[in-house]
């Protein structure tokens, strides 16, 4: 983990930014780094995900702080926390936003598009620049193409957990046909630092950090 400078070199209308750093602080996709803007009052840093990286740096999921702005130096600590892991022989895989933009999980399709994988996007959020090779199916078919896939990589909120493990309820690890993994997002605002439980989340009936333990999970660990 390094701790480095960034800048924020341009805002798209989605709230998330093109951010210039050094490539050994680009996180791999699900692992996140924190940012704080030299001149932002803000205490706290913010997490950011990529999705989408370059050599020179990535772009961000949002959201992003409302203050900053193109030019804005950045103080950057990363990459921080368990990244989704694609399995090598995956050949069928669902990407899915549950609640939110789907730029978390888009870092993922270069990596599947290297190994020659069919990519579903599950989401009822419009996205840009997609490779015309991408179906995109809105969230009521979430349950279809999870029994498509061989492995799906799921975006979803701390809050909105019990909800995702509703629509699973009775069919527990028996109903999951597929390998699937979970990037939970919740505040992190000690990096994995200080273990102050503010991003505490149940998994196996035990308490585990999103900041350190994730922030991405095993979907049957959630259910």
């Amino acid at each position: 983990m390094k701790t480095a400078k960034g800048i924020v070199e341009e805002l798209f209308w989605d709230g998330s930014a093109r951010i210039t750093c050094p490539p050994e602080l680009i996180p791999a996709p699900g692992q996140y780094l924190l940012a704080h803007a030299n001149a932002s009052p803000d205490l706290l840093p913010v997490p950011l995900f990529s999705s989408n990286s370059t050599p020179n740096g990535f772009r961000s999921g949002p959201p992003l702080p409302r203050i900053w702005r193109p030019g804005d130096s950045l103080t950057m600590r990363g990459p921080i926390g368990h990244g989704f892991a694609l399995p090598s022989a995956a050949r069928k895989v669902a990407l899915v936003a549950f609640d939110d933009s789907p730029a978390r999980v888009l870092g993922l399709i270069p990596l599947v598009l290297k190994q020659g994988a069919e990519i579903v996007l599950v989401s009822d959020k419009v996205t840009e620049d997609l490779p015309e090779i991408i179906e995109v199916q809105p969230l009521k078919a979430m349950h279809e193409i999870l029994q498509w896939a061989d492995y799906s990589a799921l975006d979803a909120a701390r809050e909105n957990l019990n909800q995702l493990q509703g629509m699973f309820a009775g069919q527990n690890q028996a109903g999951l046909q597929c390998e699937a993994q979970v990037l939970v997002r919740a505040p992190m605002p000690c990096g994995a630092l200080a273990a102050c439980g503010v991003c505490a989340v149940t998994v196996h009936h035990e308490w585990k950090m999103v900041c350190k333990d994730g922030p991405v999970f095993s979907l049957k660990e959630l259910l």
